[in-house]
């Protein structure tokens, strides 16, 4: 049994490629919880090592932030006094974690989140350190924050202090909401282009005949060619034809649990220690002049990260997709700030 479980252990974790530094790596692994990958610093004289969870969006899985990772990654192997690992999660009903058997529904932001907790539990892994998630994930990382304040996941849930020599250098667990916004999403706020995917999705034949007749359908549709190959990329392989390599049904009800849930109220009164910064993506169409008001008015008055703190930040030149419109940007505000509990 003991030769097995090496065996097993060997087998889940392994070197996908070096990157440019030879002090970074990534690795890919999944457990029967969600799937994930990891891109680490390791400069082999650090005592400490520090967590950070990626979340994608909708229709996405982990690998979509590979790149942006690894450019975190080699910042902060230069500017952190501490190792990084950073975890890239395919959230339920998306990526490998569809083919993980127990993650049962309801398909919900309450159990997405949940979903997190038992990873870190089920893997010993420190409670992250930093979690940043995009648009679906964003709100998804709001839940897991929350869940943590109201001691869902037990007491040990309270994020992690680091220390070296006695002082602190995280003194505050970071969360990264990219372009998703915190209250509940009302169909006159939307452009209905989400919902218009989904259904044209659900109306497909399963399998899918070919990628290429997948992406020329939904161009006739009235679907950007951009928009259209990146729903291809989502297919997979099989025999002759395609599967998606997600759950479509159980991911739009994630869409409308996404849609019904408002965070307003953690954003009012979040948890002290903690750090909740918004990316606002300049050309996204995810925001109205009302939500952007009223989270730039809650961060004037949340400024103390000892009493719980909200920024904001605008990405300039960049629509919703923030991590390939203008990833340089991305990755200045981010790395700019991710230390700032140090301070």
């Amino acid at each position: 049994m003991a030769t097995r479980t090496l065996t097993n252990r060997f087998e889940s974790r392994f070197l996908i490629r070096l990157l440019e530094s030879p002090s970074l790596f990534t690795s890919s692994r999944s457990l029967q919880t969600l799937a994930y990958e990891e891109v680490r610093t390791s400069s082999g004289d650090r005592k400490h090592e520090s967590t950070a969870i990626i979340l994608h969006g909708l229709l996405g899985s982990g690998r979509n932030w590979r790149s942006f990772s690894r450019s975190l990654a080699s910042s902060l192997s230069v500017s952190s006094p501490s190792d990084w690992k950073m975890m890239l999660v395919d959230l339920r009903n998306h990526g490998r974690s569809t083919e993980v058997e127990g993650i049962n529904p309801p398909h919900d932001l309450v159990n997405s989140a949940k979903d997190l907790a038992d990873l870190v539990k089920a893997s010993g892994w420190n409670w992250p350190d930093v979690v940043i998630g995009h648009s679906l994930g964003g709100k998804v990382a709001l839940q897991f924050m929350q869940s943590c304040a109201r001691g869902d996941y037990g007491q040990s849930a309270s994020p992690p202090k680091q220390f070296c020599n006695g002082v602190s250098l995280f003194g505050a667990e970071q969360l990264w909401v990219l372009d998703s916004v915190p209250g509940e999403v009302k169909a006159e706020q939307s452009d209905g282009e989400v919902e218009k995917v989904l259904m044209t999705l659900q109306s497909l034949p399963s399998p899918i005949p070919s990628r290429k007749g997948l992406v020329d359908h939904m161009v006739e549709l009235g679907f950007s060619r951009s928009l259209s190959e990146w729903i291809g990329t989502n297919l997979k392989r099989s025999g002759d034809s395609e599967t998606w390599a997600f759950n479509l049904d159980g991911a739009v009800q994630m869409f409308e649990s996404y849609r019904e849930t408002s965070y307003w109220s953690l954003l009012e009164n979040p948890p002290k220690e903690t750090e909740i910064s918004f990316v606002i993506a300049e050309k996204s169409d995810r925001w109205d002049q009302d939500t952007t008001t009223r989270l730039e008015r809650i961060a004037k008055q949340r400024q103390s990260v000892s009493d719980g703190k909200v920024a904001t930040h605008v990405l300039r030149n960049s629509g919703h997709w923030v991590h390939t419109d203008n990833p340089k940007g991305l990755l200045e505000i981010v790395s700019s700030n991710f230390l700032s509990t140090q301070k």
